[in-house]
């Protein structure tokens, strides 16, 4: 091309195109996962320090509560030995030390509860716990999904009891929802056990009572996202061109109202973990909400540390889990470099200086 029409000067080298490269783009993923690493090192942390902090400030001694409570009637020598075997008549901040120590080589220690180590107890709970999370997850994006299609396609009606029927259902108490679902469904109409009895069946309650919350806020949002894409460029294009309502609806306005309801997807997981404390209860699932409320009741300090710590670790993970989720299904984000100076190129402007 001619230079006169570019208005460059005719002395100067033509500019070098920017380099897109994969060394580039491998160097800011890995910058990023350092990030993520250093971040959530840094959350486990504070949470390990909170929990150590949150047990010596529960009223009581340990000591008595290793040795079956306040109705034990141990001896004051029992209790000294107790103390000493376990390092709880060291300072403080000695104990934190070997405590920190000891979540670092991956040792969680005994429980005083249970007698058991607290690495074979998570990974007989742990298990339950996920699973129930992850399901609840699933199936209140089916829920979300098909409340929001509903909502936008069938009139105002529809979307006006879609709208009443997602806002209740984000506000309604898993216990109350629990204890509706197992006196309709396992009572009265005897279709599926009213506790966990480790079938496929045992599992559609605790599930639908995780799920129904975050659906309903999964729902307000994904509507929102398809009512806003509906009035976009790419969605008149799509019908311009004779896409059918389904096909405008799962190829266009759910891509793009998928993107807000991903990221609220890693706070509803805490919020599916958090409710398994209450769920696990009422359907008597050996999950690591049961262990949790007998941990605290009991002063157990590994077991309460160890599943804080496992939540909190599998609270990271969900979150890059969704970052990564959003980049694969917006390419605007897929593009966009998650290292600071990674990705800035040189631009020639029409006067000759560079700019940058």
């Amino acid at each position: 091309m001619d230079r006169a029409l570019t208005g460059e000067p005719a002395g100067r080298p033509a500019p070098r195109p920017p380099r897109t490269g994969t060394r580039r783009g491998w160097s800011a993923w890995v910058l990023w996962g350092l990030r993520r690493a250093a971040g959530g090192i840094g959350v486990l942390w504070a949470v390990a320090t909170i929990v150590f902090v949150a047990i010596r400030l529960i009223p009581g001694d340990p000591a008595l509560a290793i040795l079956g409570g306040p109705g034990s009637q141990a001896s004051a020598q029992a209790v000294e030995a107790v103390r000493r075997e376990y390092g709880l008549d060291r300072p403080v901040l000695v104990q934190y030390a070997v405590f920190l120590g000891r979540l670092v080589t991956g040792h969680l220690g005994d429980s005083y509860a249970f007698r058991t180590p607290v690495s074979e107890l998570l990974a007989q709970q742990v298990p339950v716990t996920l699973t129930l999370a992850v399901a609840g997850l699933v199936v209140a994006w089916v829920l979300a999904i098909g409340a929001a299609w509903w909502s936008t396609q069938r009139g105002r009606i529809a979307a006006a009891l879609t709208g009443a029927i997602t806002v209740t259902a984000s506000v309604v108490p898993h216990f109350w929802l629990g204890s509706v679902l197992i006196v309709v469904f396992a009572s009265a109409l005897g279709w599926v056990p009213a506790v966990s009895d480790g079938s496929l069946r045992g599992w559609v309650l605790p599930v639908l009572t995780v799920a129904v919350p975050v659906a309903g806020y999964l729902a307000e949002t994904v509507r929102d996202g398809v009512v806003d894409a509906q009035r976009s460029a790419f969605a008149l294009a799509a019908r311009g061109r004779g896409e059918t309502r389904v096909g405008l609806f799962g190829r266009h306005l759910l891509r793009h109202a998928a993107l807000p309801g991903i990221a609220l997807s890693a706070w509803a997981f805490g919020s599916l973990v958090s409710g398994a404390v209450v769920v696990e209860s009422v359907f008597a699932l050996p999950g690591i909400g049961r262990a949790l409320v007998t941990a605290v009741t009991q002063r157990d300090m590994p077991l309460v540390a160890g599943i804080a710590l496992v939540s909190a670790a599998a609270y990271v993970v969900v979150l890059a889990v969704a970052d990564l989720v959003e980049r694969a299904v917006d390419p605007r984000t897929r593009d966009r470099r998650p290292a600071g100076r990674v990705g800035r190129v040189r631009v020639r402007t029409q006067g000759g200086v560079d700019a940058r």
